[in-house]
Parts: structure tokens; sequence; C-alpha cells
């Protein structure tokens, strides 16, 4: 994984590639879905859901450069695995959740989980120095963006006019701009759809 999919792709923090090659990426998914686990594909976690492949979680994990001491929130964490590895990272990481049995899951691998819907964040712990909002989504809420530092970053694949791209966001005083990464597909998450304008 991290010599033929990491580093071809241009993850290249040293200590995103360290914490990803070391942690073991298949106890995260489900069961008959472990064979594929190292494949550069999303796979299947329970309850319909998706874990993105693992060059997603690398390109946005080096773009928002976690530090130590860090306070993160990981929105639609799953079964914990981007968590894990930001915890790795020594930040301190909080997932959010809005199914059950997934966050139980998280929970069984040491995460701090709590449960809402992933659009709304997570407000009780704001400010959070960075969000990784794990998945693609057709936008950003206002609501979460409000819930980062003055200087935090915030990486996530949002779908545009049908193509997905990986994005970083920095937040600047009450501004909140956006770059692209690269095109890359990303599992969906539930919850994220863009509100539609009204129409006769």
């Amino acid at each position: 994984m991290i010599d033929s999919q990491l580093r071809p792709q241009g993850v290249n923090n040293p200590a995103v590639v360290e914490a990803m090659g070391t942690i073991a990426r298949e106890t995260f998914v489900a069961a008959e879905a472990r064979p594929l686990a190292y494949s550069d594909r999303a796979v299947p976690i329970g309850g319909g859901r998706l874990m993105s492949g693992a060059t997603v979680l690398g390109l946005l994990l080096t773009e928002i450069a976690p530090g130590p001491g860090e306070r993160a929130l990981v929105v639609g964490c799953g079964t914990g695995y981007s968590a894990t590895i930001i915890t790795a990272l020594g930040a301190t990481v909080i997932g959010l959740e809005s199914d059950s049995a997934l966050a139980s899951e998280a929970r069984a691998h040491g995460i701090t989980v709590v449960e809402g819907p992933l659009e709304q964040g997570w407000k009780k712990a704001a400010p959070y120095d960075f969000i990784l909002i794990d998945g693609a989504i057709e936008y950003i809420p206002d609501a979460i963006i409000a819930q980062l530092t003055p200087a935090g970053r915030l990486g996530t694949s949002l779908v545009e006019q049908g193509v997905a791209r990986l994005v970083l966001g920095r937040r600047a005083g009450s501004g909140f701009g956006l770059h692209s990464i690269a095109d890359y597909g990303a599992a969906a998450l539930p919850g994220f759809v863009r509100p539609r304008g009204f129409t006769f």
C-alpha cells in the first residue's frame, strides 16, 4: 500500500506514511471485505457504508498536516480508521457518527465518538484546529466551518457537477477559502445533499 499507492500519488508526509503503514486497515472493514482492505478502492464497513481508498485519506492528511496537541473532529468516522490514524499523529480526536453500530465499532478501537447528524458537526466541543469530513459530500455546511478555529483547516471530497475532488479549506477570520488537491473519488457520506433552490 505504501509503495504502490501512497507514495506514487504524492502522500509524502513521513508521519502520515508511518501511521498508515503501522495501523492494520483490515481490522476496520467488514469481515467479508478484509481481502480488499489494502486495494485502493472503497470497501464496505457495514450498514451500507464504505471506507474510502487509502490514497484519499493519505492525500487529505498530507495537506492538513495534523500536529501533536491539535484538536480534531472526524465527521463520518465510521469504524474509526481515519480517527485512529489521526490519533497516532498526536492529535486529540472526536469522531462524529450517525450510525450507532459503526459508532460502537469505533469506540471498540478506542476512539471517542459522539452520535448525531453528520452535516451539523459537533458544536459542543468546538473549536477544532482541523476537521476531516471523511467521505464525498455535495457541499460544506456553514455550521461545520463555524466550528473551526480562526486559522483552522478542513479536508474532504467535494462533488461538483458529478466530479469528485479532494479539497483543503482554510479559515481566515470570518472568511473561508478552498483549494483543490486532486480529482479523486471517495465513498459518499449521508446527509450532505446540496439544498435545492425553489422551482415552480
